[in-house]
Formats: C-alpha cells, sequence, structure tokens
C-alpha cells in the first residue's frame, strides 16, 4: 500500500512537471501559455480556459475566442498584465496573441529555467521515496512487515523512483531541444 501510494504521488509529480513545462514559451503558440491566467470576470477570478476557446491557425498565432464577447477586455488586461510580454490584439470578437521569435540569449535562459523545473520535480520524487522508505521502516519496527517484504519493498521502490527520474529526464531533454529549435 506504501509502495502504490508512492507511486501515484511521483506520477502526480510528473503530471506537474509537464505542466511546468506547458508553461515555458518555446516560441510557437500554445494554448498551455494562457490556460492557467486568471481572468477577474463576473464578480470573480477564473482562469482563461473557463471563459474563453483556443486555436492557433499559424504556428506563432493564438487566438483567444472569448465565450461571451463581453469579458473581451479582461482577458485583455489579464494578458497584458502577465509576464508573457505580448501585447493582444482585439477585433471586437476574438483576440489574437502574434509571438515573436526568441532571442538566442532568451532561449538559453528559459532552458536553465526548465533544467531547474526539472531539478525540482526530481527533488519532489526523492522526497517522496524517502517518505515511503520512512513509512516501510515503521511497520516493519510494528511488525506489521518482515525484513524480506521490507527489501522488496524497497528494490521496487528504488525501480520506480528510477524509471520515475528517467522519465523526468527524457521530458527535460525533448523540452531543451523544443526551446533551442530555431
Amino acid at each position: 500500500m506504501v509502495v502504490a501510494d508512492c507511486r501515484d504521488k511521483m506520477a502526480k509529480a510528473i503530471t506537474h512537471l509537464k505542466e511546468e513545462f506547458a508553461g515555458v514559451r518555446t516560441g510557437r503558440a500554445s494554448a498551455g501559455l494562457v490556460d492557467k491566467l486568471r481572468v477577474d470576470a463576473y464578480g470573480s477570478e477564473m482562469t482563461l480556459q473557463q471563459i474563453a476557446g483556443f486555436s492557433v491557425p499559424e504556428p506563432r498565432v493564438l487566438v483567444i475566442n472569448p465565450y461571451d464577447k463581453g469579458t473581451i477586455k479582461a482577458i485583455e488586461k489579464a494578458i497584458q498584465s502577465s509576464d508573457l510580454g505580448i501585447t493582444p490584439n482585439n477585433d471586437g470578437q476574438i483576440i489574437r496573441l502574434v509571438f515573436p521569435a526568441l532571442t538566442e540569449d532568451r532561449r538559453k535562459e528559459l532552458v536553465k529555467v526548465v533544467k531547474q523545473r526539472a531539478e525540482d520535480a526530481k527533488v519532489a520524487v526523492r522526497n517522496v521515496r524517502r517518505q515511503a522508505r520512512h513509512d516501510l521502516e515503521a511497520l516493519e519496527k510494528d511488525g506489521d512487515l518482515s525484513r524480506d517484504e521490507l527489501d522488496r519493498a524497497e528494490k521496487e521502490l528504488e525501480g520506480q523512483t528510477q524509471k520515475v527520474v528517467a522519465e523526468i529526464d527524457e521530458l527535460l531533454q525533448h523540452k531543451e531541444q523544443e526551446l533551442l529549435e530555431v
């Protein structure tokens, strides 16, 4: 049960990392850059994905189509106050975001950001492993787990950790290639 719980937490760490990577701009338009953006609409804060649809008609253009045209100004304001550094173009019906090509320096900065996020994910996975190992040792100490079962569970835990860390490295390598692609 401890190992299954650990496996679940490690899977959540991978999912979180994928979401983090989706939010890193690569020079291409992607809904992942703005879908979690907070917009003050209808008297409360909502995510952009709740109040608008997205499409990518060209590689560097993201089109935001609000479900209610009255929210266009609020969406525009949220985009301008975000850290995207892009000015939205509004035609009264839809909002267009044109992504400029990334400079070489900016690409290198983004690679550093991505590497840091991957390292944070690895640390989270190792913390999950450490906590699971602690729980297993407590079970053995209480007599609920034999020494052989503990060794078997720890080997399974180590194998799972190595598998997840390898997956993180693979995701990082893919994102790096995507960022450095001109």
